[in-house]
């Protein structure tokens, strides 16, 4: 497994970091199946509790074929943050390509006033060690 350095966005003063790692035990460049494992960090640095209701992600391979992913939460939880609290999850994807990229939104609400809104997820980077690395 091998990890790469984070990728960071704040919005509204939540912070969202993102490190990848590509997991080449569960990877095979001759059935064209490439795995990374993230793990995310989100940290409300904001002065108002805030929940994580949605995801939305957009994942593109190297070939520019983009799937989009929606769904309630993260890995089965909807975290409720106060100000200075964090929560930690690890999830995965597989591509059929060597390098491709991620990025998306939470969807979260200010549990005080009931206010929507969207956090960034930072676009981040997915590249096998093996292969060559691609600016995406």
């Amino acid at each position: 497994m091998v990890g790469r350095d984070a990728y960071v966005a704040v919005t509204r003063g939540i912070r969202v970091s993102v490190r990848t790692y590509y997991l080449a035990d569960q990877s095979s460049e001759e059935e064209g199946r490439h795995v990374w494992a993230y793990r995310v960090e989100i940290e409300n640095g904001g002065r108002e509790t805030v929940q994580l209701l949605k995801r939305s992600w957009l994942i593109t391979d190297a070939m520019a074929r983009t799937q989009r992913v929606h769904g309630d939460g993260v890995v089965g939880e909807q975290p409720i943050l106060e100000p200075g609290e964090s929560f930690e999850y690890t999830s995965g994807t597989p591509l059929p390509t060597p390098s491709g990229f991620m990025r998306g939104a939470y969807h979260m609400v200010a549990t005080g006033t009931g206010e929507n809104f969207d956090v960034e997820i930072p676009a981040f980077s997915l590249d096998s060690p093996d292969g060559r690395v691609t600016l995406n």
